[in-house]
């Protein structure tokens, strides 16, 4: 029970926002169908199917491509996500009080639709083996992980890096569950989780105030989205490039251990004293 509570808060309003985004229609990404339809100018058929079947690196397919798939996915994205954060300024003065929340769901649904992306194209698993409403929680875990490199979190681009390893030291097919949800990479998530809450409620105040102001504070709103949603996907698929997972044809055998962060930087967690101690 202690546990329970110490994750409701803040990370509580985190978790329900990613719970509330992942459930939304069309954010789940179908693994085979996207790669499927990324790779289909850049690659043989041969090569996409070993791609859906097993994964883009162990496909063979040039770094290069898959740099590019995924810079056209990120593009899609962010292009989609600013126009309708801008959409959704417009009411504007009380009705923000409705669309605020709905906003901040909704942009939240892209985050999670990009990283998807970027996850299949970079060599990673399906992250939804189950078609159910709730999100399984080593997929909670591992997007949690995901948003966490988003928002420049050193701890949760360790706790990546210590995932991947897993998946790539195993030849596993699926997430680690019980890394996830009760090993060793459980109690980053629990604090990556905690500090997007405070993030999250900083973010949306500052959205929030922008709407506002009819149609100026919609303009404001889409180029806060743009200003953000661009590089945070950039700072995924930076870090995902260069873990050893989606290097061509990689073996298990050279997979590079990960280290988790019980030294790392403190800047990121400064807020997070209350939950520094987590029992295991």
């Amino acid at each position: 029970m202690a546990e329970d509570k110490e994750i409701e808060h803040p990370g509580s309003k985190f978790t329900q926002a990613l719970d509330a985004a992942a459930r939304m229609p069309g954010v789940r990404i179908n693994r085979a169908a996207y790669l499927r339809a990324a790779l289909k100018r850049h690659c043989s058929e041969e090569q996409i199917e070993r791609a859906v079947a097993e994964t883009p690196a162990a496909a063979g397919i040039p770094f290069e491509v898959i740099t590019a798939v995924a810079n056209d996915s990120i593009k899609y994205e962010t292009a989609k996500a600013t126009a309708l954060s801008t959409a959704a300024g417009i009411p504007g003065g009380l009705a923000m009080i409705g669309t605020v929340p709905a906003d901040l769901v909704q942009y939240f649904g892209h985050v999670l639709r990009v990283a998807q992306k970027l996850a299949y194209i970079y060599s990673w698993p399906d992250l939804f083996m189950d078609d159910g409403d709730e999100l399984d929680d080593a997929t909670e875990g591992i997007l949690t992980l995901f948003v966490g490199v988003m928002f420049g979190v050193q701890l949760a681009q360790a706790g990546v890096a210590k995932v991947s390893t897993m998946i790539a030291g195993q030849v596993l097919k699926k997430l680690p569950q019980q890394a996830l949800t009760k090993g060793a990479v459980y109690p980053v998530v629990k604090k990556v989780a905690a500090y997007l809450g405070i993030r999250m409620t900083k973010q949306l105040f500052a959205g929030g105030v922008a709407k506002i102001v009819p149609v100026v504070g919609a303009v404001f709103s889409g180029g806060l989205t743009l200003a953000t949603f661009l590089p945070m996907s950039k700072r995924l698929q930076s870090h995902l490039g260069s873990l050893e997972l989606t290097k061509a044809g990689h073996r298990a055998e050279d997979a590079i251990d990960a280290v988790l962060v019980d030294n790392a930087p403190q800047d990121d967690l400064e807020e997070l004293e209350p939950l520094a101690t987590v029992e295991e």
